[in-house]
């Protein structure tokens, strides 16, 4: 598995989406979370996502072709990214678009930063989730920070704000650095497609 990655286009239009009907995984958190070096390493990459240091780089709905048979979707960062407000609204509502009414979108990766308790926009996005019927997880980033006693309360926390709205989907620790989690992330996106 994820043998063959390469990046076929990024989109800022409901138009340019691909209509080839491949089973599409998409990646969302905030804008400084660490998506695109998950997806690296998710996809045994260095550079295949650009990674900066500024959040907020990553524009248009980044569409990666995995083993020719699954895109990997790397949506918009929400949350404090550098931008003009028109562009956030265009942002938000291609993105509420895409996860509501993109037939092959077959999972959600919500990426939340472990070394944090969730944000209002990730309540927002749990929340928005919960009615989707979208197959939804939750991937804590950044976990090789954290001590072992501090990543066990982080997944309990996470829990526990789920419960409190009556959501139950997988919460996995992962680290881009140590590359925790990546296989359970690998195999939880394989059961998909």
């Amino acid at each position: 598995m994820y043998d063959s990655a390469e990046f076929v286009k990024g989109c800022v239009d409901w138009d340019q989406l691909p209509d080839d009907g491949r089973p599409e995984v998409a990646f969302i958190g905030r804008s400084n979370v660490g998506k695109s070096s998950l997806l690296n390493a998710l996809l045994k990459r260095k550079q295949i996502a650009y990674t900066s240091k500024k959040p907020g780089k990553t524009r248009e709905l980044n569409y990666f072709l995995v083993d020719g048979d699954v895109y990997f979707v790397d949506l918009p960062g929400y949350g404090f990214a550098k931008v003009p407000t028109h562009v956030r609204k265009k942002w938000a509502g291609l993105i509420e678009r895409y996860l509501t009414e993109r037939p092959p979108l077959a999972g959600v990766v919500h990426l939340i930063d472990s070394r944090h308790p969730p944000m209002a926009n990730d309540e927002d996005l749990i929340d928005f989730m919960r009615g989707s019927g979208v197959p939804y997880l939750i991937a804590l980033t950044k976990s090789d920070k954290l001590s072992g006693n501090q990543r066990t309360n982080r997944v309990r926390r996470v829990n526990e704000q789920l419960a409190d709205v009556g959501l139950s989907v997988p919460v996995i620790l992962t680290s881009a650095q140590d590359k925790r989690g990546i296989r359970e992330l690998r195999t939880w996106i394989g059961d998909l497609v």
